[in-house]
């Protein structure tokens, strides 16, 4: 990867660890203080308003990257599309806004919280993150998010003491997207220029964004319809809370992996503007290997420290979501290279169709899977379904790409990391079990992990080991000289 790549890699990463890792901070206090009852509560309602703000949205996020990094190097040009789709949200946004208050205004059981969940629909009007992704300006995003989400933190631990905070810890997570994504404001007039009699074409974005609002539909079918149906099919509220403290854990883990795709996406599309298909190639082969090099480990490594992880990181309460985490661990393999070949090759190269098929292919089985699976098994049918989905939509999307990809030279190339992590797993899982869970004994876990991996892939000349350490090298003789 190019310095820029790499350097864009870990702004992008650092925003993302930011989303996630910033409210898992609070997650142990708020394990302890509102329960699951209270989380599930929370987790059932946000999952309806998803499929509003995915409404609001209708693809815009990707599709707004993509077009604005089609035209980086043209001021004029990428200022005229953020002001159509500014507006285009605008419109979009008040429409799902509308629906959605006229829907909740029948509704008794959790109206108040609805009611305050309407910002986060509403927050994403101001939503131009996609315009410094399609810039590859990620240090921007990080630097002007950190402050609101570290005044949310602390607002957390001031003000929410027992379940009945519930609304208040809605209201801290709705406001803390809201002006975090008016952050991203600040620094927009150095980036656009002024408009002098250009006529504006909201028209002409329409379809292309309903195109890729097809599949984020599809995908939000088995990422928040599982917290739907095991409400509906259960009436467990509970059962949603294990699920979802489950599913943080592992979703932060993800967040290593798939920042690379936001990284990629602006990179690739500008290569295929250019028509460079060899260098686009050449990317997807080099994210494939980094991507099985550090999601193989991720997933084996989640796996084996959940039993030491879960009873002092959410509290003995959540026992019921170790056997959840380490079921959904896999998930960040699949995820991972379907994040490679969709979102960093299908969309860049203006294949939404094979994109599209293989998400809603995803969704259908999900939705049949968790109609079988959680009426018995509950959280851990869900659990289950998604991996079953997730495992389907990897295995779509390579065969999709199966003319343009070597997939023979790429299993070829990684099998070993999955022997690796295997031997890894062992050792880990084994401590996991036989030390009292504590963050000291966890913390300890992980560095026998990341020990034995690494050590055992430069016994076996892994090459992107010896890549990594030749430009460590090369840098340190740099500096000496």
């Amino acid at each position: 990867m190019k310095k820029s790549v790499k350097m864009n890699y870990i702004f992008n990463l650092g925003y993302q660890l930011l989303l996630i890792a910033l409210p898992l901070i609070t997650t142990p206090y708020i394990s302890r203080v509102l329960g699951a009852k209270a989380i599930g509560t929370y987790s059932f309602t946000q999952s309806i308003v998803t499929y509003f703000t995915l409404l609001g949205c209708i693809g815009l996020g990707l599709y707004g990257q993509r077009e604005i990094a089609y035209h980086q190097n043209d001021a004029l040009q990428r200022t005229k599309i953020l002001y159509e789709l500014i507006l285009l949200k605008v419109i979009s946004i008040a429409l799902s806004l509308g629906i959605y208050f006229i829907v909740f205004q029948t509704f008794d059981e959790y109206r108040s919280l609805f009611y305050i969940q309407m910002i986060d629909i509403f927050a994403n009007v101001f939503d131009i993150n996609y315009f410094y992704q399609g810039l590859e300006n990620f240090k921007k995003i990080i630097a002007r998010n950190i402050t609101v989400r570290f005044i949310s933190i602390i607002c957390v631990f001031a003000f929410i003491k027992s379940p009945q905070d519930l609304p208040l810890y809605i209201l801290i997570q709705s406001l803390s997207l809201l002006f975090g994504n008016l952050s991203m404001w600040i620094a927009l007039p150095n980036y656009i220029v002024k408009l002098d009699h250009v006529k504006l074409e909201i028209g002409k974005h329409v379809k292309p964004t309903l195109i890729l609002f097809f599949p984020q539909i599809a995908v939000s079918i088995y990422t928040v319809l599982d917290r739907t149906m095991i409400e509906v099919l259960t009436g467990n509220t509970e059962e949603i809370g294990y699920y979802e403290q489950a599913q943080k854990i592992v979703k932060l883990a993800l967040t290593i992996v798939t920042s690379l795709g936001t990284v990629m996406l602006p990179r690739i599309s500008n290569l295929f503007a250019d028509h460079d298909m060899h260098k686009i190639k050449e990317y997807i082969y080099q994210s494939l290997h980094f991507v099985m090099m550090i999601a193989v480990p991720i997933m084996f490594g989640i796996m084996g420290i959940a039993p030491n992880l879960v009873p002092w990181f959410l509290s003995e309460k959540f026992m019921a979501s170790i056997p959840l985490v380490m079921m959904t661990a896999p998930i960040i393999v699949f995820i991972g290279i379907s994040n490679v070949i969709g979102i960093q090759f299908l969309l860049p190269t203006r294949r939404q169709k094979a994109y599209t098929l293989s998400t809603i292919m995803g969704s259908i089985v999900n939705l049949i899977c968790n109609l079988l699976l959680i009426p018995g098994l509950l959280s851990m049918g869900a659990t289950i379904a998604s991996v079953i989905a997730e495992a389907s939509v990897t295995a779509f999307q390579l065969y999709c790409v199966r003319e343009d990809i070597d997939i023979k030279k790429v299993w070829k190339e990684n099998r070993h990391y999955l022997l690796v992590g295997a031997c890894m797993f062992g050792v880990v899982y084994a401590l996991s079990v036989f030390l009292t869970p504590s963050i000291v004994h966890t913390l300890f876990i992980i560095s026998v992990g990341v020990v034995i991996y690494f050590v055992i892939l430069f016994i076996l000349k892994d090459k992107y080991i010896y890549t990594i350490m030749q430009t460590v090298k090369d840098k340190l003789r740099v500096k000496s000289s």
